[in-house]
């Protein structure tokens, strides 16, 4: 269910503009694409000279809330699930991302704007395994 109360298409506007802004100025900028998977697995395998723009760019995912929080209430986060479930979320997601070649803002952001059809199938695979898997827990497992 929705919670229209606290429902913000607006602001939610507003970020897909600002991340959508920042993946197109990344790839006209720098001839990379904004996949996160892609920019950390890039420090897992070193470069020379290949590491200061990557350690930049995940420095700022993390700034850009710490700055948020400097100016704004961040929301409370709630996480309704145990530890070891989470381990293997993550896990799964990381073996997906690894298979399917790239992760969510890789493929969704950037490969589906440039028309790219791999990116679009992955993009489908990974929405509807979502679905299946919000499904399953929320409504045949509870």
């Amino acid at each position: 269910m929705i919670d229209w109360a606290h429902f913000t298409p607006w602001s939610a506007l507003a970020g897909g503009i600002a991340i959508g802004t920042a993946a197109a100025m990344f790839i006209l900028l720098n001839g990379r694409i904004a996949g996160v998977s892609g920019i950390l697995g890039g420090l897992l395998r070193p470069v020379p000279g290949d590491a200061g723009w990557r350690l930049a760019f995940l420095a700022g995912l993390v700034a850009a809330p710490a700055a948020y929080g400097l100016v704004s209430r961040l929301p409370d986060p709630t996480i309704e699930a145990s530890y070891p479930l989470l381990l293997l979320a993550g896990l799964l997601v990381g073996a997906g991302t690894r298979y399917g070649a790239g992760c969510t803002s890789g493929h969704g952001v950037c490969g589906l704007s440039r028309l790219s059809p791999r990116s679009a199938a992955a993009t489908l695979a990974f929405m509807a395994a979502g679905f299946a898997t919000v499904f399953l827990v929320r409504h045949l497992l509870a």
